[in-house]
């Protein structure tokens, strides 16, 4: 006597790889991120964190493997994946002619958000995160970090169950990083959403991850609870990291090199 079947993960990723020419982006990547779950993938520059989020999002087409987004195939099932995902890119796609306040109305209305729910929201996040004061200016002179306050914003704006967020504090001052973690764990908790980031820094993901995936060069080399990790590796994230990626002694050379005259 079977049970009623089990509801799709929000994000499943199995044997992801993608290659560009003969360099490889990620190879045979899994992984997968629960409801109520934020989920982090770790890496230095060039691990292979974004063309990841790119797979997933649909802006890359793997050459092998599947992603999943709550079962479905986001390039076949395109624009219902994209429903049920906001997306935070590595680099700012913004509209410059427009003022915040015109590109988030663009956004609402794309994301088919009641009128009144929209401007509801956008002044509860502009306000929390202190981008009111600039919501009618040019987004061609905003600061780097106005602008990342902007693409949080557009991107939690239709409260998608699942965020896919690539380096989502670049350029943001502490405030912005405390508010920021807080509006993702409300995210994950109070709705059950679920949230994959990216990041190289270690205080995000020690303060904010439920767990993280390591990578380095394209390929996975750890994953867990950022506890066990921290257990398994002498009680540090960053030493976990640096062993994992074989980075350990490449460090400690360089470290000696500095006071080598």
């Amino acid at each position: 006597m079977g049970g009623a079947p089990s509801a799709p993960f929000p994000l499943e990723v199995q044997g992801l790889t993608v290659h560009y020419g003969g360099r490889i982006g990620v190879e045979r990547l899994s992984f997968r991120v629960a409801p109520g779950e934020i989920y982090g993938l770790l890496g230095s520059n060039g691990a292979g964190k974004s063309t990841t989020m790119k797979s997933i999002v649909g802006l890359l087409s793997p050459d092998a493997g599947t992603v999943r987004v709550f079962g479905l195939d986001p390039r076949v099932d395109g624009v219902e994946a994209k429903r049920r995902t906001g997306y935070v890119p590595e680099t700012p796609l913004l509209f410059d002619a427009l003022t915040p306040w015109e590109f988030l109305e663009f956004v609402s209305g794309v994301r088919e958000i009641e009128p009144e729910a929209a401007a509801r929201r956008v002044e509860r996040y502009t306000e929390a995160l202190q981008l009111t004061a600039e919501l009618h200016q040019p987004i061609a002179v905003l600061s780097a970090g106005a602008k990342q306050k902007l693409l949080l914003v557009a991107a939690l704006l239709h409260r998608p169950p699942l965020l896919v967020l690539d380096e989502p504090f670049h350029s943001l001052d502490p405030r912005s990083v405390r508010i920021g973690r807080e509006l993702l764990r409300q995210h994950a908790t109070e709705g059950r959403g679920a949230v994959l980031l990216s990041t190289h820094t270690m205080e995000v993901a020690e303060r904010l991850c439920d767990r993280v995936a390591i990578l380095d060069r394209g390929r996975l080399v750890g994953e867990g609870t950022v506890a066990a990790l921290r257990e398994a590796n002498s009680g540090s994230l960053e030493q976990a990291f640096l062993r994992l990626t074989r980075e350990e002694e490449g460090v400690r050379a360089a470290v000696r090199s500095l006071g080598s005259e």
